[in-house]
């Protein structure tokens, strides 16, 4: 007669090389659905808050201040119409990356859910907050340091996300 008893929990829990663990896609999706609640959540207050031209200090050099970023990151190539290409194009960067052997990392599906919640919220300011059509909106930012460009709850979290994705890179062990 065979022990046909399942393993022990040890045996289950016990990490394994990157390429034989399975991709963390729920983390990423869960994380990305959540910052995208959050970011679009915040640029609502900014534009009802802000909007008249207010301006509300926080603490320190840390204000909340409306500007709309029609181009890329820091308000780059604003007149150039390339800002809602690179949104997208950072979205197809996100599915490569969480297809690949750091998304069976969990810091490496952070890093990806991260990246991709940011890309997606930015994506969203571009595609519907314009009146020259569809992905010719602007990016709503507020978070003003007064020594740093202004930027948003999505900006961030791509930074944070895409430092991880470094990280998680050298930690992932190779097959």
């Amino acid at each position: 007669m065979t022990n046909t008893a399942p393993e022990t929990e040890e045996a289950e829990t016990e990490p394994g090389p990157a390429s034989a663990a399975p991709r963390q896609l729920r983390v990423i999706a869960v994380l990305a659905v959540t910052i995208v609640a959050i970011d679009q959540a915040l640029k609502h207050w900014a534009l009802n808050a802000l909007s008249d031209g207010t301006i509300i200090d926080v603490v320190g050099s840390l204000r909340f201040n409306l500007f709309f970023n029609t181009g890329v990151a820091f308000s780059l190539g604003s007149d150039d119409g390339i800002g809602p290409w690179i949104s997208v194009l950072a979205i197809l960067v996100v599915v490569g990356l969480s297809l690949g052997a750091t998304s069976r990392t969990r810091l490496g599906a952070i890093a990806s859910g991260l990246i991709a919640g940011g890309a997606v919220g930015n994506l969203i300011d571009r595609a519907f907050r314009g009146d020259q059509g569809f992905l010719h909106g602007a990016v709503v930012d507020f978070i003003d340091l007064q020594w740093w460009p202004v930027f948003n709850v999505a900006d961030a979290c791509i930074v944070v996300g895409a430092l991880l994705m470094v990280v998680a890179s050298f930690r992932a062990p190779t097959p």
